[in-house]
């Protein structure tokens, strides 16, 4: 195990493939909880994120058809980092009710 491994951050394209002993990921805006649902949110993903290339586009041209994809690329990608971790994964939620709403799942 490298000592200095706590200090390296990457994202789903750096880490996909590779395990740790633990890891922590940050949900961001792109996923909250409202109304009982777990609602993800395309327009708040970061426009470096090249895994919705192309999104605003079809969205145009097939709204459902965009937020049915983009709801399933956003919820693979967290579940993708969430599972990197062997021994543990740290999880922090920018939304606090999808933060309670986890922590309830767990309990």
């Amino acid at each position: 195990m490298d000592e200095n491994s706590v200090d390296e951050v990457g994202c789903i394209h750096t880490s996909q493939g590779l395990e740790f002993d633990y890891v922590g990921v940050i949900i961001g805006d792109d996923m909250r909880y409202e109304n009982n649902h777990i609602v993800t949110d395309f327009t708040k993903r970061a426009k470096t994120d090249q895994s919705l290339k192309g999104i605003k586009k079809l969205y145009k041209e097939n709204p459902e058809q965009a937020l049915s994809e983009a709801d399933e690329i956003i919820k693979n990608t967290y579940r993708t980092l969430m599972t990197r971790g062997m021994k543990g994964c740290y999880v922090y939620c920018t939304d606090k009710k999808l933060a309670e709403y986890l922590k309830n799942c767990l309990e």
